[in-house]
């Protein structure tokens, strides 16, 4: 067995070794290189022999090891390189590879040598694994989702993305397309409010988030798909550098809202009726009675104004008449109203700002989805005093009212914007609700909140003259504000909780 062992020359070994080894002169050049070296960099042996050993490292490395080399060979010993740093051997290909490096140092006769063997880090290993089960369910959950990721290169306007997003956009086989030619694809009527929302992304000062349901147009087939997207904004330096996300396709989910909210609007309209014709009906048998009395008190008091002979006492009884039946039914109405509201206001202290969230929310939720918001709200608005569901009832009111004027104009950017802030004349909160539609004519503005008064096919007219008596129950006011732009501005106050 003695004899067999002194037959293995270290070459053979060197060359049998599992691990890549390299064999390295004085002057720091590459004169053997294992099977299993060759294989790690991606060179041949003859391609390594060639080379000094720095040029198997990264080029940031390179100048400092010379002089760690330069120390080594003054005191050489059997030790690992690097003790516990990161170290990364370089490929032929450029591709940096994690290792631990073992140095041993070899005397001959005429010269010093260095065995250097790489052990590929098993972190590298562990992270590779975990890097493709992480794959391989992300690939599971897009594929189940229906989920399209892209990656927007914004300094250099190119947007990556996966198969399932070039089926959507009805892109080619490219694993790239152009910042334009993304965009052509989305629908004209929603371009701006997807500029907008990536404008808000790439603020700095934001969170970075973006969040949008917009159309895109297949140019393949001209068939119009509703898109859901969401992301992120990467940020270098204070300055927007890439925005990662995926986009899901929720057409289906889009023809469903629509087909419940044609439901729900016809629902409603009958129901308006109803209550409509209900209200005029108790009104009617509440007044008639009165003001039948009034029109016979006026007739006598007129006829004897008109006849010439004025009995002061009759002129006085019939005039006096007049009051009280004017009187009678102020108190019917009163009593008819507080009936309808039925019970005593309960209030609370409310946040303002949580209210007008929830607002916008139940407006969607309700088939009114159409549209985009610009939240300008305060955030040290104090805590205001009211009923929530009257004040939550009076802005669903008012975005709804603002989609629907919107909507039958054929607004192609449909934004409402809502502000909450502080109104120092009056002490009060002060929410504005304003939309991007046609606005109102001076003659309508002057009637917009008289009862029964609409510009709506289907409204009854109600809404607006609801609107304000809640407010007003609640200790605000309720107005319109004419607006030198395009859209209606309508503003209710509420006072702040004690």
């Amino acid at each position: 067995m003695t004899e067999e062992l002194q037959d293995l020359s270290f070459l053979v070994l060197f060359n049998a070794a599992a691990d890549a080894m390299l064999l390295v002169d004085s002057t720091g050049h590459v004169i053997h290189a294992n099977s299993a070296a060759q294989l790690l960099l991606e060179y041949t042996e003859v391609e390594l022999c060639s080379l000094e050993v720095e040029a198997l490292m990264p080029f940031r490395y390179r100048q400092h090891h010379r002089q760690y080399r330069d120390f080594f060979y003054n005191k050489p010993e059997k030790r690992p390189m690097g003790y516990g740093r990161d170290l990364f051997a370089l490929s032929r290909s450029g591709k940096e590879i994690a290792v631990d490096i073992g140095l041993s140092p070899i005397q001959t006769q005429k010269q010093l040598f260095t065995l250097i063997t790489f052990y590929v880090a098993e972190k590298r290993y562990q992270a590779e694994q975990a890097l493709r089960i992480s794959e391989e369910r992300l690939r599971l959950a897009k594929q189940a989702a229906g989920l399209g990721v892209f990656d927007f290169d914004s300094k250099h306007d190119v947007i990556h993305w996966d198969e399932r997003m070039r089926e959507i956009w009805g892109g080619d086989s490219s694993e790239s397309i152009s910042y334009e030619k993304f965009i052509d694809a989305i629908h004209p009527n929603d371009r701006e409010a997807r500029q907008a929302a990536l404008e808000r992304a790439t603020d700095p000062a934001g969170n970075g988030e973006f969040n949008l349901e917009y159309r895109v147009i297949n140019p393949k087939d001209k068939v119009e798909h509703w898109v859901a997207t969401t992301g992120r904004m990467h940020f270098e330096e204070g300055y927007a550098t890439r925005l990662i996300g995926v986009a899901r396709d929720v057409t289906d989910r889009k023809i469903h809202e629509k087909k419940l909210q044609d439901e729900r609007s016809e629902t409603e309209n009958i129901f308006k009726q109803q209550v409509a014709a209900r209200t005029a009906s108790a009104i009617a048998h509440e007044l008639n009675q009165p003001l039948g009395a009034i029109s016979a008190y006026s007739e006598v008091a007129l006829h004897a104004l008109q006849s010439g002979l004025v009995d002061r006492d009759k002129l006085k009884r019939a005039l006096e008449g007049c009051v009280l039946q004017a009187q009678r039914a102020g108190r019917s109405l009163h009593e008819l109203m507080a009936f309808l509201q039925k019970g005593e206001l309960v209030t609370e202290k409310l946040d303002i700002n949580k209210i007008v969230k929830e607002a916008v929310d139940i407006t969607r939720g309700n088939g009114f989805g159409d549209f985009h918001t610009l939240l300008n709200l305060d955030p040290d608005m104090p805590a205001v005093l009211g009923n929530r569901v009257q004040v939550q009832k009076v802005l669903v009111n008012l975005l709804r009212n603002a989609v629907e004027a919107m909507r039958n104009a054929n607004i192609p950017y449909s934004a409402i914007t809502i502000t909450a802030r502080t109104n120092k004349d009056f002490n009060m909160a002060h929410v504005i609700v304003q939309d991007c539609g046609p606005g109102l004519d001076a003659e309508t503005a002057k009637r917009i909140f008289e009862p029964f008064f609409t510009t709506k096919p289907t409204g009854i007219g109600m809404g607006l003259a609801i609107s304000r008596a809640l407010i007003e129950a609640n200790g605000g006011q309720l107005w319109f504000e004419p607006t030198t732009n395009a859209g209606a501005s309508f503003h209710f106050t509420l006072p702040f909780a004690p």
